[in-house]
């Protein structure tokens, strides 16, 4: 088959070089078979919990609702890896944090290379060590303890260890993933959990349809083509960007003068990706796990004015609570803060315009130092806040929507996991289109 090394690879040949290339065969099976034995952890069951009555009593946690999501039903199914991939995530988070806060740590990931980055992903698997035992204990006391045939120490202890070391092995199927397979590991595993859900989410909204009457098909086709037209805009929000063009000096190698090159510097119109909204949704709910966890614990003493707080904040900040208005605001205000957060993270104008002093190169009309980090800060400004507004939007359109048509099936299944499925889709297909063009012109050096 006849292909231009100058264009992007098509649907017909990407999926012969699938079929054909032993190489990106021999990822996507080894991808495919890794995820599959992450999912059968899901259905091993905790022993000594009575899980059905624990499945009932989670359904309205709207904590455990969204961490249940993440898990792919591992939390409601209470199975080894029901923490699955959440304690690396939060540790990547956390890295990244102290990243941006500490020098030593910032030193290691811009200045020491390869080595540096070794050191620091193994700093990340200590942390979410440290954090998958605090989580297991949290749950297992918090929890799990309740529903226990026998909730002595013995079973705190065992049970702990399984949560622990399954969320330990789905690391290590992660990372597997990413060194052998196709794809981010971690962003794979969420994107599966997610997926998995989907078939009981619409097989209920399909019930909901044929039990309901003329109403009700209308206001589930009106949610779904919601969702459609989500989908659409997140796929041009997460492609969009601002080309900053930028020009590299002349420059003379031995008798040779090469001329000015023309590239563009690439700001993306959603720097943090999904990141803000699992910010904010975590804020969100953090009323809603105190109010539950220091239930029946402090109705007296000290605390029962704290816990009268929360369980006021918790009752408002929701969206099927008294002020709905006051949800959407909150959570527009911290998808905005989170956004510029984030960005500040991934972006450093000072960083950047340095760099291109160094490297030779300028914005064309900027001058060298100050003006250029000033100018592109303010243009990442600006494009931080309108993927801000967009992600705000995002995430308070389909919920407003569900609540106008009283059509709660999709409850958890948000802004969230939509961007997820979208982003992590994009990205793997991205993967395998790099991996087919350098299969081409392996082709072309042996020809």
């Amino acid at each position: 088959m006849a292909v231009s090394r100058d264009k992007a690879p098509t649907a017909q040949e990407t999926f012969m070089q699938m079929a054909q290339a032993a190489g990106l065969r021999g990822r996507l099976l080894v991808t495919i078979g890794l995820l599959i034995l992450a999912r059968f952890g899901v259905f091993l069951p905790i022993p000594g919990i009575d899980r059905f009555r624990f499945a009932a009593d989670i359904q309205n946690s709207p904590v455990l609702g969204f961490l249940d999501i993440f898990s792919g039903g591992g939390i409601s199914a209470v199975g080894i890896f029901a923490l699955g991939i959440l304690p690396y995530i939060n540790a990547s988070i956390i890295l990244q944090l102290l990243t941006a806060a500490l020098p030593a740590l910032e030193n290691l990931q811009k200045n020491e290379g390869e080595a540096g980055r070794r050191k620091i992903s193994q700093i990340t698997r200590y942390v979410a060590f440290v954090w998958a035992i605090i989580q297991s204990l949290g749950i297992t006391l918090g929890l799990l303890r309740p529903y226990a045939v026998d909730p002595g120490i013995l079973f705190v202890a065992e049970t702990a260890l399984a949560l622990t070391a399954g969320s330990m092995f789905v690391m290590w199927l992660s990372e597997l993933i990413t060194e052998r397979g196709i794809g981010n590991g971690a962003s794979l595993l969420i994107f599966v959990n997610i997926v998995a859900v989907l078939p009981r989410t619409l097989g209920q909204t399909i019930e909901l349809a044929q039990t309901g009457g003329p109403e009700t098909v209308r206001n589930v086709i009106i949610l779904l083509l919601v969702f459609l037209v989500m989908i659409v805009g997140i796929v041009f929000v997460q492609e969009g960007t601002r080309r900053i063009p930028i020009i590299s000096a002349r420059r003379q190698v031995g008798k040779r003068l090469y001329r000015e090159r023309t590239s563009y510097l690439p700001l993306r119109l959603n720097q943090g990706g999904v990141m803000p909204i699992i910010f904010a949704s975590a804020v969100l709910i953090l009323p809603a796990s105190l109010a539950g966890f220091t239930a029946g614990r402090a109705t007296e003493g000290p605390l029962a004015p704290v816990n009268q707080v929360l369980v006021q904040l918790s009752t408002y900040l929701r969206p099927d609570g008294p002020a709905p208005w006051l949800y959407a605001l909150v959570y527009l205000v911290l998808i905005v803060f989170f956004s510029y957060f984030y960005a500040s993270l991934i972006v450093n104008p000072v960083d950047l315009s340095q760099n291109l002093k160094k490297m030779g190169s300028s914005i064309p009309g900027i001058r060298p130092g100050r003006a250029t980090s000033d100018y592109v800060e303010r243009v990442l400004n600006r494009l931080t806040f309108l993927g801000a507004i967009f992600l705000g939007l995002v995430a308070v359109i389909p919920t407003a929507v569900e609540s106008a048509t009283n059509v709660t099936t999709f409850r958890g299944l948000g802004a969230t996991s939509l961007l997820i499925l979208v982003g992590v889709a994009i990205d793997t297909a991205k993967q395998v289109q790099t991996y087919v063009i350098s299969q081409r012109y392996e082709g072309m050096v042996k020809q």
